[in-house]
């Protein structure tokens, strides 16, 4: 198989259609021992103490399928993103970002379909960068007037709106999503976008070509818009950080769930461990409490070793084993 050359040009060229921010992350070559996953991680220093800003050299190594990076759509200091994308992993997810890609069409607007392992991405890229939460309003009604499953509503599967968030605090990451056009470390198989042959450079040729949504439009396509009635649970934002006492550094569960509800004094969510092997299919096993998140609690027996395990962030262990 000849590799496609990456040029200068195309890294150039994917950076101003998706970088948005320097935080990034990066797909484990190695599975995770117990479910076998490739999780995602924010890369640091030789040393460990310091994140890896985006760089360049980074964008064309992922280019390149020598890493797989994931990409942050907001930027706090702004609440915009460039993007927007739509991730569908689910029994005929497929044929919904058609409905929607062709819904869009109708707005003036171009969205390009990529596939993915188990469905697929609709990208739909920014003239400039536009707020988050007007995108967010956006695709919510699209979804609910094609009467789409939304994840994150009581049901178990659904699409998922990139950015997952309204703003972001000074510090927040919100949630990333692969790069376009990375090899998948878990097959090593690049997933490209339908419509134009499968070279990077093509592929960049296409996504130029389409036409990018800007403020002005996205303004009067929302204009007496709220977030539907049946979405507006998925819709609340719980914040991702509640402060608690401690160090800066200690570990905060709110951090890397999506919280599903809010009822008495615990936010509730899916467990990570459960969901490594197919359980808790309706999200609400994990309770954290609201005064107090360094508390939390699976319902179906978890640890709380085994929730860690499951987000990549294990307990880590006393030297000398105290």
């Amino acid at each position: 198989m000849v590799e496609d050359v990456v040029s200068p040009d195309l890294v150039e060229d994917y950076c101003r259609l998706f970088m948005n921010r320097r935080a990034y992350t990066v797909q484990s070559a190695r599975p995770h021992r117990e479910s076998g996953r490739h999780y995602y991680y924010r890369p640091k220093d030789a040393k460990g103490r310091q994140a890896l800003a985006l760089s360049r050299k980074t964008i064309a190594q992922h280019l390149e399928g020598k890493i797989t990076i994931g990409l942050y759509a907001i930027n706090p200091r702004t609440q915009r993103c460039k993007w927007v994308a739509i991730d569908a992993d689910y029994e005929n997810s497929l044929e919904h970002l058609v409905k929607l890609q062709w819904e869009l069409t109708k707005d003036g607007i171009e969205a390009a379909i990529e596939k993915s392992r188990r469905g697929g991405h609709l990208w739909i890229l920014a003239e400039a960068p536009l707020l988050a939460k007007d995108c967010r309003v956006y695709i919510y009604n699209l979804a609910s007037k094609l009467k789409l499953p939304v994840k994150g509503t009581a049901l178990p599967e659904g699409i998922e709106i990139f950015p997952r968030h309204n703003s972001l605090k000074p510090g927040e990451f919100g949630n990333a999503i692969r790069g376009p056009l990375g090899i998948h470390q878990a097959n090593k198989k690049r997933y490209f976008f339908y419509g134009a042959d499968y070279t990077l450079q093509a592929q960049m040729d296409y996504l130029k070509s389409l036409g990018n949504l800007n403020e002005e439009r996205l303004k009067a396509l929302i204009a007496g818009m709220t977030v539907p009635e049946e979405l507006s649970e998925v819709h609340r934002r719980v914040p991702s950080f509640v402060p608690c006492r401690g160090s800066g550094n200690e570990f905060r569960i709110l951090e890397h769930i999506q919280v599903r509800r809010k009822s008495g004094r615990n936010f509730w969510a899916r467990c990570p461990s459960c969901a490594l092997y197919g359980h808790d299919r309706n999200g609400d096993n994990l309770a954290v409490s609201v005064d107090d998140p360094r508390k939390y609690r699976c319902w179906a027996g978890c640890t709380r070793e085994m929730i860690r395990e499951a987000l990549g962030h294990p307990v880590k262990r006393a030297v000398g084993g105290r």
